[in-house]
């Protein structure tokens, strides 16, 4: 690399060590790098990360120093790509030893740019960060039109860049089907990926023709693809997920879960993998894999900025459903404990005592516990619909029906919880109280009118984005109300006008668009709805 190009670069080193820590900086002054700061640990990392990009991540895979405390690299590599904390055009490279060939398993899993085996020289060091950068500089240009929301012109970009620079056709290939995948049209994505695997087997390939063949629904071609790549590739661990979802999908639970099962023997760093075997052993009845599916997902988080209190929850109703309640109580003191002060662990804490109560027979604490839960639920964010379900059909079993309706609203009222709300309603249909649903659905609608009124106000005050939020969230709880989709679907419009194309949104106008014109063909504005659309795309290089 030349010193001079490097003088911009900004670098984050993570490495608990401060012998290695002062080594690396000596190389990265070496070779012209003079902007590098540090964490001692993954915490620290993220909290550096959440405030300010960097371009480089030199990441020690040891972060605990071998006590086996605190998370590794690999870990924190998760946390950072789960969370969007890190772009693709950040270069993260992973340091580690030759001893430790497992946890480079795993963390090739996750994508690092790429990884260094200690000890490592100056020279191999700048080589691997001159090689990324170079990579970085190809692609750069189309992820930053995919970032503006240009996926059509991204596309393009790629299709070029497979001719122009060969050395890179693999990487613009995978770019360009991502984009196909981002845009709905996974049969475009498929053919690039077909065309990829005639050039070269490559699994992440395969893994990506699967996933094109699951969003088709052809399930059993996706199973035959991964069943033939986990033969070849028995390492590729994301293989393991899509074919335990496969199975999931057809009903295979006790498939799935010995699919899950053989994935954490041989990779058992990944948390959310971990987690979903546990919640997979829980729904099949295994509550012994389930119980020690969330013991580790409760250790293994708990040195995590991303830690889930709802995971304490789970490992509680293995435990109290297999009448394990000493340790329940526990682990419902070590979640009051570690996770202390948000409302959404207060309400965590709240239903797993609920939980531990009402196996005890116990009920007026039941109650307490769960009426303290929907307190909690009012004043958080975060929690997951279906732990928000939970608690309803809870709070239905001990006749507070209130409460019940309090938590359905606050699932309803979320516009990205993927609950519909017939869904929501089912929860009450399924427990046979009717009467409940007719008096919540004159709610709904009257809460749908009134956030009409917000997003007019919003929209006036020129808050172009916040008006269809909030028209959003009308539509959520009012589905099929014509007036709220025309609203919609208009201030949609004008936002992708007034600020750039917005690929989910626009495809949500396009779905308005079909429904308002099944519903009332004749609708005085669906026609110059139509034709705005149809503009916006042609504007944007939407349309194909």
């Amino acid at each position: 690399m030349k010193m001079q190009e490097n003088g911009n670069l900004a670098v984050l080193v993570v490495d608990p060590n401060p012998g290695m820590r002062t080594s690396l900086q000596n190389m990265l002054t070496l070779i012209g790098i003079g902007k590098v700061e540090y964490a001692i640990n993954a915490n620290t990392a993220i909290k550096q990360l959440t405030k300010r990009a960097y371009d480089v991540v030199l990441c020690e895979y040891d972060l605990a120093s071998g006590s086996g405390e605190g998370q590794d690299g690999q870990q924190l590599l998760e946390d950072l790509r789960h969370h969007h904390l890190i772009s693709p055009s950040t270069i993260f490279i992973m340091l580690t030893s030759e001893g430790v060939y497992e946890k480079v398993v795993s963390a090739a899993e996750l994508t690092p740019t790429d990884y260094v085996l200690k000890p490592f020289t100056v020279e191999l060091l700048s080589g691997r960060l001159k090689r990324a950068l170079e990579r970085r500089a190809a692609l750069l240009p189309a992820w930053q039109q995919a970032a503006a929301g240009k996926l059509r012109e991204a596309i393009r970009t790629c299709a070029e860049g497979e001719k122009s620079q060969p050395r890179y056709a693999f990487d613009f290939a995978r770019i360009r089907a991502e984009l196909y995948t981002t845009l709905g049209e996974h049969q475009q994505a498929a053919n690039v990926y077909r065309h990829i695997m005639t050039e070269r087997p490559l699994g992440w390939a395969a893994l990506g023709l699967a996933r094109c063949m699951v969003a088709l629904d052809q399930i059993d071609d996706a199973r035959f693809i991964l069943d033939e790549l986990l033969i070849s590739n028995p390492r590729l661990m994301a293989a393991y997920d899509l074919l335990a979802r496969c199975l999931e999908a057809e009903g295979e639970q006790a498939l799935a879960k010995k699919v899950l099962a053989d994935a954490v023997a041989i990779s058992p760093h990944v948390v959310r993998r971990l987690r979903k075997l546990g919640e997979v052993a829980l729904a099949s009845g295994d509550l012994e894999a389930a119980e020690k599916s969330f013991r580790q997902v409760v250790s293994k988080a708990r040195y995590s900025e991303f830690r889930d209190p709802e995971d304490h929850v789970k490992l509680v109703k293995a435990l109290v459903t297999r009448g394990s309640l000493p340790q329940a109580s526990g682990v419902v003191r070590d979640l009051e404990r570690s996770l202390r002060g948000s409302p959404a662990a207060e309400a965590c804490k709240s239903y797993a005592s609920s939980l531990v109560h009402d196996k005890t027979g116990n009920g007026g604490a039941a109650v307490a516990e769960l009426q303290a839960a929907v307190n909690a639920v009012r004043a958080s964010s975060g929690l997951s619909p279906s732990l928000k379900m939970e608690m309803a059909r809870a709070c239905l079993d001990h006749r507070l029906d209130a409460q019940a309706a309090d938590v359905m609203m606050t699932v309803m009222h979320d516009a990205g919880s993927g609950v519909t709300v017939d869904q929501a309603m089912g929860v009450f249909n399924q427990a046979g109280r009717g009467d409940l649903v007719e008096g919540m659905g004159q709610q709904l609608k009257a809460q749908a009118q009134i956030l009409l009124g917000v997003a007019d106000e919003k929209r006036n005050m020129g808050d172009v984005r916040g008006a269809v939020q909030t028209l959003l969230e009308a539509l959520h709880i009012a589905p099929t109300n014509l007036q709220i989709m025309v609203a919609t679907a208009g201030g949609i419009l004008r936002q992708v006008n007034e600020l750039g194309w917005d690929h989910p949104l626009g495809q949500t106008a396009g779905e308005l668009l079909d429904a308002i014109r099944a519903q009332d063909a004749q609708h005085p504005r669906l026609q110059t709805l139509v034709e705005e659309y149809q503009a916006a795309r042609r504007k944007y290089g939407i349309a194909a």
